[in-house]
Formats: C-alpha cells, sequence, structure tokens
C-alpha cells in the first residue's frame, strides 16, 4: 500500500480509480485515507487487535481536515495500546446499543407500568413522548453526554417545572440503562446538571371566596348546569382535604359511615385512613347511589367515575370569580382551615395523609394568623386606654 505524508494538498491530489484504495501515512503507522471511485476520500485508522487487523472510520475528507483527522487518529492509535483500547470494538458497542427512543420504550414497559401508579405513568409517558423522544431521536443512548442533557434542559426553560421532572424522567432512564447494560456504571449524564428553582404555589381561599364557591355550587346544582357529582367533588374536596384522584375515583366500598372514615387501598403515600366530619357524612348519605356504578363520583358512561373535573372546574371558578384558583388548592384551604381553628401541623400533617412534618411544614405561616389577629385586639385595647400622644 501506497505512504505518503497526509495533508490537505496531498490528499487532494489523490488520484481516483476505478476501485477505492488506500493511502497511509509515512509519519503516522496506522492513519490512512480511503480513495473512493466517487472521489470522496475517508480519513480512517487500521490496527490489529488479539490478531485481527481492524479499522475504524474518522470521517470524510471535506467535512474535517486533515489535521483535525490525524490529532484523532493519534488519540485513538495510542488508546489501543491500552488494555481496552479497541476502537473498532467501541465503535460496535455503540452501533449495537439502544436508542434513546428504544430506551424510552423499555422504560414504560419495564420499570414505569410495574412500579409506577396510573397517574405517573401518564406524566412520566408524557415525558418521554413529547420531549425525550423528540430531542434525541435515535441517538444511542450511551452517547448521551452532561452537554446533550443541559441542551434539552435549557431548550425549556420557559417552563421549568415541566424542564426539571423531564431531567427527573430522563435521570431515572439513563441509570436503569446501567442497570441494564446499555450504559457504563457511573456514567449518568444527568446528574451534574442544576435544575430550575421552583416556586411553590399556595393558594388558600379566604372565607369570602368560600362563600362566593359555595353559592355557585348550589346554583349549579339547583338548575342542572354541572353534574350534581361534579359538585359533591369539589364540596369533598375541600371539607376533606383529600388529593383529586382519591376522591375522583373513590368507591363506596371505601366508605363507612358508621365510622366517618375513608378507608383508601391505595394512595400516593400508600393505603390510608381519612377520617371527616359530619358535614362530609351528610354529604354522603344524600348523594345517590347509582346501581352498577361502584364509584361515589359518578360518571357519564355506565359503571365508569367522573374522568373530567377539569372543565366543570374552570367553569364553577370563573362564575365565583376565583380565577386561577387550582382543584388542589382546595386541599391547601382544607389545611389552612385547620390551622385557623388552631390545630397543629401534627395533626394536619395526619389529615393530610402527610408521611412527613416538613411537607406539612409549608402551611405553618397561617398558624400565625389568630395569634396577629389577637395581638391586634389587645393592643388595640391598650391604646385606647392610653390615649393618643400629646401634639397628635
Amino acid at each position: 500500500m501506497a505512504q505518503e505524508k497526509l495533508t490537505k494538498r496531498s490528499v487532494e491530489q489523490l488520484a481516483v480509480k476505478d476501485k477505492d484504495y488506500i493511502v497511509f501515512d509515512s509519519d503516522l503507522p496506522g492513519f490512512g485515507v480511503r480513495v473512493m471511485p466517487s472521489g470522496k476520500r475517508f480519513f480512517l485508522i487500521q490496527y490489529r487487535r488479539l490478531g485481527r487487523t481492524r479499522r475504524v472510520m474518522l470521517g470524510q475528507f471535506g467535512p474535517i481536515t486533515a489535521e483535525r483527522a490525524r490529532r484523532d487518529a493519534t488519540h485513538m492509535l495510542g488508546n489501543v495500546r491500552g488494555a481496552n483500547g479497541d476502537p473498532a470494538a467501541l465503535r460496535d458497542q455503540e452501533r449495537q446499543s439502544s436508542s434513546v427512543q428504544e430506551l424510552g420504550a423499555r422504560f414504560l414497559k419495564e420499570h414505569v407500568a410495574v412500579r409506577c401508579k396510573p397517574r405517573t405513568q401518564g406524566e412520566y409517558k408524557r415525558a418521554v413522548e413529547l420531549f425525550i423522544n423528540p430531542f434525541f431521536g435515535a441517538q444511542r443512548a450511551r452517547s448521551v453526554t452532561p452537554a446533550d442533557v443541559a441542551e434539552l434542559h435549557g431548550a425549556h426553560s420557559s417552563i421549568p417545572y415541566q424542564a426539571n421532572r423531564t431531567l427527573g424522567v430522563l435521570s431515572k432512564m439513563m441509570s436503569l440503562a446501567e442497570t441494564w447494560g446499555i450504559r457504563d456504571k457511573h456514567t449518568n449524564p444527568c446528574e451534574d446538571i442544576e435544575r430550575y428553582p421552583e416556586r411553590k404555589r399556595e393558594r388558600f381561599l379566604s372565607a369570602k371566596e368560600i362563600q362566593r364557591l359555595g353559592g355557585v355550587l348550589r346554583q349549579v346544582e339547583s338548575d342542572g348546569t354541572e353534574s350534581p357529582y361534579a359538585g359533591a367533588a369539589f364540596r369533598l374536596l375541600l371539607l376533606t382535604g383529600c388529593r383529586l384522584s382519591e376522591i375522583q375515583t373513590l368507591e363506596w366500598t371505601h366508605v363507612n359511615l358508621n365510622e366517618n372514615e375513608l378507608n383508601l387501598s391505595d394512595s400516593k403515600t400508600g393505603a390510608k385512613t381519612v377520617h371527616f366530619g359530619q358535614a362530609v357524612h351528610d354529604l354522603l348519605t344524600k348523594l345517590p347511589r347509582v346501581k352498577g356504578t361502584p364509584y361515589v363520583i359518578v360518571g357519564k358512561v355506565a359503571g365508569n367515575h367522573l374522568t373530567d373535573l377539569q372543565k366543570p372546574w374552570r367553569r364553577i371558578r370563573e362564575a365565583a370569580g376565583l380565577e386561577g384558583v387550582r382543584i388542589h388548592d382546595l386541599r391547601h384551604t382544607f389545611a389552612s382551615g385547620g390551622l385557623l381553628v388552631g390545630e397543629g401541623l401534627p395533626m394536619i400533617g395526619k389529615l393530610l395523609g402527610h408521611t412527613q412534618i416538613q411537607t406539612t411544614a409549608r402551611y405553618a405561616h397561617l398558624a400565625d394568623d389568630p395569634i396577629k389577629a389577637a395581638a391586634t385586639r389587645i393592643s388595640g385595647r391598650l391604646a385606647a386606654a392610653l390615649g393618643s400622644p400629646e401634639g397628635s
């Protein structure tokens, strides 16, 4: 095989023949260029490993320069001398490894569908199909770098909450890729990506807002413009502090009217008992049961629960002048109501089903309201007794 110093000028001057041929560099053994009958030229390295001659393409002349190809060849040929320095084997491994899209499909099937609750399954599926797959596509999972992940995360900086959730899903995928042998151990490219700050929304309805909500609920229940079960769902959410999914999928077998308890077999924090008061007891007693439907909140389709509470909620909150209030804020309002009547954080945490006091602690500032009110009353009376300062 011919040899000469491979430079931009020398590679350009290589003759095109009927068959492809290789010219090796005279200064760097193993570094060469293949000239194709089409006229295209491709840099490569050639070496022997375990008695076999191996070749690895470095790229096409033009898109990469002779100088860049020489640097890459020097690096790769230097690695050949190491214990794991087999560029061709690494190339083959790369070709055979799963794409990010294939990893995502396996992740959803073998992990999410088996280990996650239905709502979480939906959130993970959304992150994979709407954010991760469109960005990475057929890129090999083992080739994903921290720079790639940072680019994905940064592309959604305008929606920081979703960007962080997507990063979390991708991190779990990459961790499982290590377990499944798709990536090397301790190579998760998501670990060093800093998440965006998230501001927790803490919206609580005031007494006047609750009154307006109650007025609208009575109106729609009276004129039939909304399903009576939708109205019942919103009342139950406010009066129990339950999560939306817990009320939406509540079955009559979970309801113990004798003990005023909801015995939930499955929730975000596992099985739990929700204790409720007389108002909830009266509501559940009066709520019509539908034969053949196990659910408390009956849907439009026979045998099913009401699946969409967001649309009726948007109509009801608009009529009540509660723009921007979420269904989840009814749960927050239950917590704030407990604190305003003097219940402590541990009790509120038990009622909400929190497993850690830190989760309930974000409501702590509300407990100051009765204290502030008392301070105002006391200081007002004392100030009145003192009288106004002279000269004022």
